[in-house]
C-alpha cells in the first residue's frame, strides 16, 4: 500500500513538471487583452491638404480610454505618430507647441489605470529629438521589450537615417532602417524567453515599396524578417504607418497593420483596436471599432 502511494506522488510529480514545461501555454493559459491604437497625429492644427483632422485628438483619446476601462484591458499600446510634428501640408505648425501638445496626449492616453507602451513613430520627431520624446513618454529606450500574462512584446525604433543617426527634428521623413545593434538585441531578447512573442514597430516591415520614399518603409525589413523567423517564437508583428487596415501571413507569422486613429472627416468614428490573445486555443481576436477591421487568426497550428 505505501508503495502504491509512493508511486502515485511519484507520478503526480511528474505529471506536474511535464505541464510546467508545456511550450506556449503562457501564464496559467490566461486570456490577454490589449489595447491598440496608432498614428493619431495630435496637433493644434488641422491638415486640409491631407484631409486630416488632427486637433479633436483629445476626444479621440478619452473615448479610446473609456472603452479600454469598461473592456477591463491588461495593457494599451501606442504604435507611434502620437504626435503629428510641424509638417502639415498646407500650413506649416508651431514647433514651439509640439512638446506640449504631446504632453497633453500622453496625460490623456494615461488616464488608463494600467501599462500603457509606446512605439516610436517618423512624425514623433518631426519636432522632437529622441531625448525629448523619451521624457515626454516617461521611457528610458525607444527600444525595450515586456510581458503581458503568457506573451512576449518586443518594441523597435525604425526612426534611423541611413548614416546611423537618429530622427531629430527632422521636418519630414518616413523611410526607416533596423540597425544592426537593435537587431543584435532583438536576437538576444527573443531567445530569452519561451512565450509566443509579439513584435511592434510603426512602418511596416511587410511592405516591399512605399511611393512616398521610393522603396520599403523599413529599408532593411527582409532581414528584419529573417530574424523573426529564426527565433521560432515570434507570432505576430503589429504595425501602423500606412493608415490603413492590412494583414499578411509570411513564412508563419501574421503581419497586422492597424488603422489611424486620426480624423480624415469631422464625421469618422474613433478608431482602435481590442485584441484578444489566447495562449492555450493560440487565437488572436481582433476586434475593430471605427474604422479598423476584424480578424480572427490562429499561430502555431
Amino acid at each position: 500500500m505505501l508503495n502504491r502511494h509512493r508511486w502515485s506522488s511519484a507520478w503526480l510529480i511528474l505529471a506536474l513538471i511535464a505541464f510546467a514545461t508545456l511550450p506556449n501555454l503562457g501564464a496559467n493559459g490566461e486570456i490577454v487583452r490589449i489595447g491598440i491604437i496608432t498614428d493619431v497625429h495630435a496637433n493644434n492644427a488641422d491638415s486640409p491638404a491631407e484631409g486630416k483632422v488632427m486637433t479633436n485628438y483629445v476626444d479621440r483619446l478619452d473615448a479610446f480610454v473609456a472603452g479600454m476601462a469598461a473592456w477591463e484591458a491588461d495593457a494599451i499600446l501606442d504604435l507611434g505618430d502620437l504626435v503629428n510634428g510641424t509638417f502639415i501640408m498646407g500650413p506649416i505648425g508651431d514647433e514651439a507647441a509640439i512638446p506640449g501638445i504631446l504632453a497633453e496626449a500622453v496625460l490623456h492616453l494615461h488616464a488608463f489605470d494600467g501599462p500603457v507602451h509606446h512605439v516610436a513613430g517618423n512624425h514623433d520627431f518631426y519636432s522632437l529629438s529622441l531625448e525629448e520624446y523619451l521624457a515626454l513618454i516617461d521611457r528610458e529606450t525607444a527600444t525595450y521589450s515586456f510581458d503581458v500574462g503568457g506573451f512576449h512584446f518586443a518594441v523597435l525604433d525604425a526612426q534611423f537615417n541611413e548614416d546611423g543617426t537618429h530622427y531629430d527634428h527632422v521636418f519630414w521623413r518616413s523611410r526607416g532602417e533596423i540597425l544592426t545593434d537593435q537587431l543584435d538585441w532583438l536576437r538576444a531578447d527573443l531567445a530569452e524567453t519561451t512565450l509566443p512573442t509579439i513584435v511592434l514597430i510603426h512602418q511596416p516591415l511587410d511592405s516591399d515599396f512605399d511611393t512616398l520614399v521610393g522603396g520599403p518603409p523599413v529599408a532593411n525589413h527582409l532581414e528584419v524578417q529573417g530574424t523573426l523567423v529564426a527565433a521560432g517564437n515570434v507570432i505576430a508583428v503589429f504595425q501602423g504607418h500606412d493608415h490603413d487596415n492590412r494583414h499578411n501571413v509570411i513564412d508563419g507569422i501574421h503581419y497586422i497593420t492597424f488603422a489611424a486613429m486620426v480624423d480624415h472627416t469631422v464625421s469618422s468614428p474613433p478608431t482602435w483596436a481590442q485584441v484578444t490573445l489566447d495562449a492555450t486555443e493560440r487565437t488572436m481576436q481582433i476586434e475593430g471599432f471605427g474604422l479598423q477591421e476584424s480578424y480572427s487568426l490562429t499561430y502555431g497550428q
